[in-house]
Formats: C-alpha cells, sequence, structure tokens
C-alpha cells in the first residue's frame, strides 16, 4: 500500500495494491498489520455505508466526545472529499484537507479522530464506505458549516448543494464546539 501525504500531515491518503486482469480485480481494503506499519493503529467498531445522487453535499460532521476516527473509500462514483482539524491542542487546528475519491482509483483516506468530515457528489451517484474507531453518538454529533469563508473549501461546485436540515443549519468554526 502507498501512503500518499495531503495538505494536512495526520490526514492520509491509501493506495492500495490491486491485481486485475480480463476478470475484474482485487485488492485488501483493510489489512491490520499493514496499516499499522504504515503509522494508522487503530481499531474500528462499525462500518457505514452511505448513497447519494450527484450534488449531495453531506457534512462536515463530528463528535465532540467520542471523536470518531474514519477509513474512508467510494466504491461506486465519485466524491470530493473534505477533512477539517477540530483538536484545539493540535498545531494545526482548523487546516482543511480535501482530494477525491473514486470507485476507479480504489484510493482510501485516513481521517483521524477529532476532524469534520464531508464530502460532495461529484458523479451520478456515489456510494460511500467507511469503518469508524468509535460509536456513532448523535448526541455528541456536531456539523461545522460546509461554506465558513474562514476554511475556503474550494468545493467544486457547479450549482448549489443538496443538504439536509442539519447540514444546514451547520456553525462557522469560530462558534463550533470543538475537541479537546
Amino acid at each position: 500500500m502507498e501512503v500518499i501525504a495531503t495538505q494536512h500531515p495526520d490526514v492520509l491518503l491509501l493506495r492500495p495494491q490491486v491485481f486485475g486482469d480480463a476478470r475484474g480485480f482485487f485488492f485488501e481494503s483493510y489489512n491490520r498489520r499493514v496499516f499499522t506499519e504504515a503509522g494508522i493503529a487503530a481499531a474500528f467498531v462499525q462500518d457505514n455505508h452511505s448513497r447519494s445522487a450527484k450534488g449531495v453535499l453531506r457534512g462536515l460532521h463530528y463528535q465532540i466526545q467520542q471523536p470518531q476516527g474514519k477509513l474512508v473509500r467510494v466504491v461506486a462514483g465519485e466524491v470530493f472529499d473534505v477533512a477539517v482539524d477540530l483538536r484545539r491542542s493540535s498545531p494545526h487546528f482548523g487546516r482543511v484537507a480535501s482530494f477525491r475519491l473514486s470507485a476507479e482509483t480504489h484510493e482510501m483516506a485516513w481521517i483521524p479522530p477529532g476532524f469534520a468530515h464531508g464530502f460532495l457528489v461529484l458523479s451520478g451517484h456515489a456510494e460511500f464506505l467507511y469503518k469508524t474507531t468509535d460509536y456513532y453518538a448523535p448526541q455528541f454529533e456536531r456539523c461545522l458549516q460546509w461554506n465558513d469563508p474562514a476554511l475556503a473549501i474550494a468545493w467544486p461546485l457547479q450549482d448549489a448543494p443538496l443538504l439536509s436540515a442539519k447540514d444546514r443549519a451547520g456553525l462557522p468554526l469560530a462558534q463550533c464546539e470543538v475537541c479537546a
């Protein structure tokens, strides 16, 4: 597996070795030993799967307690993925990492606990899988405003995104509860 740096030193893009031929392909999407050797010694407790239509923007979500590290990947379509460091004690607090993930490249991303995370669907639809290091805790979930000018995220939008009510109510970084 190749580990690729992003704009944030703690957010990693992961390129697995893919074995393909006329029949299709095979790759290991998770191998504890390989991930530990790459510096990701996470214990995953939950897997999630979402499907979204083109133009849907989900996020930027995080939990102020029980923060979740996430191993994310796309199994159908393509997304623009974003992570924002919300660890108050981090020297990189507020720094954004963004990249494209697609089923075609098989790349994954490691987003450590304490980050807000979201994505915009670029293809006709996208199926998004992610493993988490802690359980979903709705009472601790918060939403960072996806278009906060302080973050200057260059979302590749042609039209207004499709947002849930929760995502429309996201708060700017200056007003958000953050992680320790």
